[in-house]
């Protein structure tokens, strides 16, 4: 397989989806306020190495599909699905082979929670094998049921549930659809893999995810409605010390205090501030301070740290997070932090954006032991969260 291969992703979106009852196809039925073919599409588009997506859809549904896809250079013309789920991959694979195309990735558009993850697990284990499928172990005790009453007992050693993505090298899967078509049957096989394996494809299995269930039933629209409402909650946290340096004021989360000495640093050496801002930026995951204001660029020389603050701030903004709340303590045995520990809150709530009553900035000493102790400097601990509800 080449080194980087062409990813292609084939979402099958053309069934009608009755069983989930209302008189959209489920595909395009709301789900925490977004289409489901959105949400399944937005999982692919986002993952890195993929090239291109290609839907499958039914010919009556093209204004639900161009109200539904997002806008990106990934998204490839749509195709018309066929008679049976096998037929409209067939019909998608058929599309791809048009195309230069080292992988296919084959998803069920009722799968919105599919995460990168799972991707990646059948993506690696194209490597050694043909194919690759997400399954899950059985877990619930399994009985038949024959006319509503209970039968026997089905072991469950050994049994797993298939999902998607199912993956495939994609020479291998088209010879293999090639060959079914040819055979009138296609139909016959239960999935992908299964037409994969009747013709000779060496498939393996991969851990799945139990949030990658079908929306098959009206009950799991309801599930998975409870499970997006549950918000994206990050916590991050920061330290910085300055030492001090001759002069005759310290600036600290803001505010100018009148001191004997001054703290050195290249920008203001607001130690508070910077604390703050890498919590921000680590709850973010978008690395420090220092990476996104170097200390050796001279522009930043004497810089009022609110630019630092505010600019972390601003990133969580654009990865649609809110700032919830920020926890400061300053450590000095001098000055006195208390006197002006509300205008410090005060100050960073309004960089940060936030209600006083979310920003808290308190002060310890340390008892005279160590840098802090012997007044050689001032640190900062500071803390943030983030949270980001479902889209």
């Amino acid at each position: 397989m080449n080194e980087h291969p062409r990813i292609a992703a084939l979402i099958v979106a053309a069934g009608r989806g009755t069983r989930a009852g209302g008189g959209t196809p489920k595909q395009y039925r709301q789900l925490a306020g977004r289409s489901v073919l959105t949400r399944t599409l937005q999982a692919f588009v986002d993952h890195p190495t993929i090239d291109s997506i290609t839907v499958v859809i039914h010919q009556d549904d093209r204004p639900l599909y161009d109200a539904a896809i997002p806008n990106s250079p990934k998204m490839r013309p749509p195709v018309s699905g066929g008679s049976s789920r096998s037929q409209s991959v067939y019909n998608g694979i058929r599309d791809l082979s048009q195309r230069n195309t080292d992988i296919v990735l084959i998803h069920d558009a009722a799968r919105p929670m599919v995460d990168s993850g799972v991707l990646d697990r059948v993506i690696a284990a194209l490597n050694t094998d043909d194919g690759a499928v997400a399954m899950l172990p059985a877990v619930d005790a399994m009985r038949a049921v024959h006319d509503d009453a209970l039968g026997e007992n089905i072991p469950r050693d050994g049994v797993h549930r298939a999902q998607t993505p199912q993956g495939f090298r994609f020479a291998p899967i088209l010879s293999a659809f090639e060959a079914a078509e040819a055979a009138e049957t296609l139909d016959s096989h239960l999935d992908d893999a299964a037409v994969g394996m009747a013709n000779g494809l060496s498939v393996t299995m991969v851990p799945g995810d139990p949030l990658n269930f079908k929306l098959t039933t009206p009950e799991d629209f309801a599930m998975a409605e409870r499970l997006l409402a549950i918000p994206d909650i990050r916590n991050g946290q920061g330290f910085d010390v300055h030492a001090f340096s001759p002069g005759d004021h310290v600036t600290l989360c803001g505010i100018d205090i009148p001191h004997d000495k001054a703290l050195s640093g290249h920008s203001d050496a607001d130690v508070g501030l910077h604390a703050l801002t890498d919590a921000i930026l680590g709850a973010a995951a978008a690395g420090d301070i220092g990476r996104h204001f170097p200390p050796s660029d001279p522009q930043w020389k004497g810089a009022d740290s609110a630019i630092f603050l505010a600019h972390a701030i601003e990133i969580v903004n654009e990865m649609s997070f809110t700032l919830s709340n920020v926890d400061i303590t300053l450590m000095c045995e001098r000055p006195k932090i208390t006197p002006h520990s509300e205008a410090m809150r005060h100050r960073v709530g309004e960089i940060c954006g936030l209600d006083i009553d979310r920003v808290s900035v308190k002060a310890t000493t340390t008892e005279r032991l160590g840098f802090c102790g012997r007044e050689e400097g001032i640190a900062a601990l500071a803390s943030a969260t983030l949270i980001r509800l479902s889209t």
